[in-house]
């Protein structure tokens, strides 16, 4: 389909139609989005492994997240 082809399609339709459309068209993309994200971070922690550089326990990855925020709690979850 042309891009000539998806506009008149377009014009053809309600505005409530067309902000469907639009909101369809935005949801891909932040799945697109998404798992282009989860494929980085999955190259970033293969990286890490390489390299030898120890994973962080789920206890220090919390430790970590907290001290970012202002502080760490014992059991935060």
């Amino acid at each position: 389909m042309t891009t000539e082809q998806l506009l008149n399609q377009w014009q053809t339709l309600d505005p409530d139609e067309q902000a469907k459309v639009l909101a369809f068209i935005d949801s891909l993309l932040q799945r697109k989005n998404q798992f282009n994200l989860g494929e980085k971070l999955r190259e970033i922690r293969q990286e890490i492994i390489a390299s030898g550089i120890p994973l962080l326990t789920s206890e220090e990855v919390e430790k970590e997240k907290a001290a970012r925020r202002g502080g760490y709690r014992e059991n935060s979850q």
